[in-house]
């Protein structure tokens, strides 16, 4: 059974949301706006714009069934029945055909995270097109106009925490950067068929959380146990990066490309091998810090977009932020290690270049306590700078709730996709991220990439910190309905979501 949000509530018909009169008004009230529809002209014209390349046509299955996460064999849904589903790679330019054939017992959408593409393939329920009901076959079609790291994952419900999820590789055919060897790692928290469903977590959840009851951090990786009252809650989770509250949900497993730490990947390679690791964080509500024992992280891309090579002991990553790193690997067996941060578990894989035993799977590299890259260090690569320019539009986005009701919003406005915020295309806008409360929250904007407007660092999701205002600018160029939300899944689905909306 469901959980009953808002939001779902909203979905109704399932059909998505006119371009016209979505606010309601009366005589005494302005007309409401007006805003260009998903599948307009004006959409069509700005994918046309983007040249579109050569199809690729993939196939997408969303099927319920068992997975093997590495000995642990539990029900779950996923992408052709693994985890993580198999990549979808293009090049630069190329259009991405994908056929969907939901076999799932209940709607789903595919979103695909960072990319600017057409409006109408951006997946969201309620503002871009209509879920796809079981045993219904749908098409994606848009241009991968810009390189990177990207990943798809659905936009209903909570079907995010199970195992729908996938990455989404656009090469650069004119990559400035060489590498001898690339490894994609896929970070999630993992806990559907072995204390509960997401569903169940989100219902819990949404009572509020009382602190008295809420039990300690830890997980069943060897670092803690579930509370004896079978709570999915968490409390206790402080982060010196993040504050005081680092995550809201227990999770039993933390995975490294869908296995548990017990049973890793081993990813094998000469010594001295150059290799570019694009990280993805498909958790739900964990943000990881990954290190690599023995080794320092060049970092050289940040949501897909190049940066300007910075090194670091390790690298913190919210939830639906990519990382792309190079290391030039040492002689012997390497644990790659994603610590949930604040919660006292972890992931891992493990790097082989050479003969030897494996440290104990609660290995913990030196690394992770050292040096800890954060936004401030980095900048944009010279071609992916914007231009320098005052903003057109400031739009302020208040990130209001609290932990004890779990009452999540933007603007005091839970699940406000119905009243968009207005753009006007060809605009230089602003989004003022203000946090006022002691939960840090991971704010993604679709169709779109932003810059820091400190430092110019492109992002599509960035982590706004407990108590402080982040502001980003992006140019409205890609006319549309486009979500922006919170990446905690939990903090999303109760309602801190809001919609931007090209003006007609």
């Amino acid at each position: 059974m469901r959980a009953l949000t808002r939001r779902s509530v909203l979905r109704g018909g399932a059909a998505a949301l006119p371009a016209t009169a979505l606010a309601a008004c009366s005589e005494d009230q302005p007309a409401a706006p007006s805003f260009v529809a998903p599948d307009s002209e004006r959409v069509a014209a700005a994918e046309a714009a983007r040249n579109p390349g050569a199809v690729r046509e993939f196939q997408l299955g969303p099927v319920a069934t068992e997975v093997d996460l590495g000995g642990l064999i539990v029900p779950t849904w996923s992408y052709g029945g693994q985890i993580p589903g198999t990549p979808i790679r293009v090049n630069r330019g190329e259009q991405v055909k994908t056929v969907v054939t939901n076999g799932l017992p209940e709607p789903t959408t595919v979103h695909w995270h960072g990319l600017q593409m057409r409006c109408d393939a951006d997946g969201v329920p309620d503002l871009t097109q209509a879920p796809i009901e079981p045993g219904v076959t749908y098409t994606y079609q848009f241009t991968a106009a810009d390189a990177g790291t990207y990943w798809f994952h659905p936009h209903m419900g909570t079907q995010l925490d199970r195992g729908l999820y996938a990455p989404l590789i656009v090469d650069d055919p004119d990559e400035a950067i060489t590498w001898d060897l690339e490894w994609t790692v896929v970070l999630d928290d993992w806990m559907d068929g072995v204390t509960g469903t997401p569903d169940d977590v989100l219902a819990e959840l949404a009572q509020g959380m009382n602190m008295d009851e809420v039990g300690s951090g830890g997980g069943h990786d060897g670092h803690g146990q579930a509370p004896a009252n079978d709570s999915f809650l968490l409390h206790g989770a402080e982060s010196d990066l993040l504050g005081a509250d680092a995550g809201d949900v227990r999770y039993p497993h933390h995975l490294v490309n869908g296995r548990v730490p017990a049973d890793p990947e081993v990813f094998a390679a000469e010594p001295g091998a150059r290799v570019r690791i694009r990280i993805i964080n498909a958790g739900a509500d964990t943000a990881y810090r990954v290190a690599l024992a023995g080794h320092r992280l060049t970092v050289t891309h940040t949501d897909g977009f190049p940066c300007e090579p910075v090194e670091a002991d390790a690298i913190l990553i919210g939830m639906g932020e990519r990382y792309d790193v190079l290391v030039t690997l040492g002689d012997g067996v390497f644990p790659l290690v994603a610590e949930a941060e604040g919660k006292h578990a972890r992931g891992r894989a493990l790097v082989r270049t050479g003969t030897g035993e494996a440290p104990p799977a609660d290995f913990v590299p030196a690394e992770l306590t050292g040096h800890v890259l954060s936004y401030p260090e980095l900048a944009p690569a010279d071609p992916v700078a914007l231009p320098g320019k005052a903003p057109d539009r400031i739009i302020d986005l208040e990130l209001t709730g609290s932990m004890e009701q779990f009452d999540w919003a933007i603007n005091g406005r839970p699940h406000d996709l119905t009243n968009p915020y207005p753009v006007e295309e060809g605009e230089r806008v602003r989004l003022r991220f203000i946090n006022g409360d002691a939960m840090w929250h991971p704010m993604h904007l679709h169709g779109h990439t932003f810059a820091l407007a400190d430092t110019g660092l492109r992002k599509d999701t960035a982590i706004v910190l407990p108590g402080q205002t982040l502001e980003v600018d992006f140019d409205a160029v890609n006319p549309g309905l486009w979500m922006l939300h919170c990446h905690n899944l939990y903090h999303g689905e109760v309602g801190m979501m809001a919609a931007l909306g090209y003006l007609a």
